[in-house]
């Protein structure tokens, strides 16, 4: 249900883009992510990091594709959005010995150090290659195509690579403790 909350504004970019153009599908997306920021705030009280660096460059960059009736920057946007991920993955590790991806499954998965610094990495090069493969459909094939990619392709890449990851770390997986059922 998570993905699919994840997903709804890419989802409604989607459809408005299928029944208008880029440039109503724009003013969709951004509504969309303030509406889920809105719906956030209110049923938990606390909108996460993520959901807001979201918000805001979907309306950076989404309001620049209307302002300027140009539809680089929105072709921009998933790029710009991996590559903060990225950075902030890759340079929380390397600078500030933090780790994110620790605190997101440490609870799930015992694993060394080590494996949970490859971990961190492998997935900050992974948001790094997904930014570049977005400006490589966005700017070699039809608008069309980009939009496809940008729901289908890019969903289908990351799962693709959480099941890779699954089956890679599926060794330091903690079984259920039945006594506490």
């Amino acid at each position: 249900m998570k993905l699919l909350f994840d997903l709804f504004p890419v989802i409604l970019f989607f459809a408005a883009f299928k029944l208008f153009d880029i440039y109503v599908a724009t003013g969709v997306a951004i509504a969309a992510t303030l509406a889920q920021i809105v719906y956030v705030k209110i049923r938990h009280g606390k909108v996460d990091k993520m959901l807001i660096t979201s918000g805001v460059v979907i309306a950076v960059l989404g309001g620049a594709t209307l302002l300027l009736h140009d539809k680089t920057f929105i072709m921009w946007k998933p790029t710009v959005l991996y590559w903060l991920v990225a950075a902030f993955l890759i340079v929380s590790t390397l600078l500030f010995k933090k780790n994110y991806i620790k605190e997101l499954m440490g609870k799930q998965i015992e694993m060394p150090d080590a494996i949970w610094y490859k971990l961190n990495l492998t997935w900050g090069l992974f948001f790094v290659m997904l930014g570049f493969l977005n400006l490589y459909v966005a700017f070699n094939y039809s608008e069309s195509t980009w939009v496809n990619f940008k729901l289908f392709g890019i969903t289908a890449l990351m799962f693709i690579f959480i099941i890779g990851q699954g089956i890679v770390l599926s060794k330091y997986f903690k079984e259920p403790d039945e006594s506490k059922g």
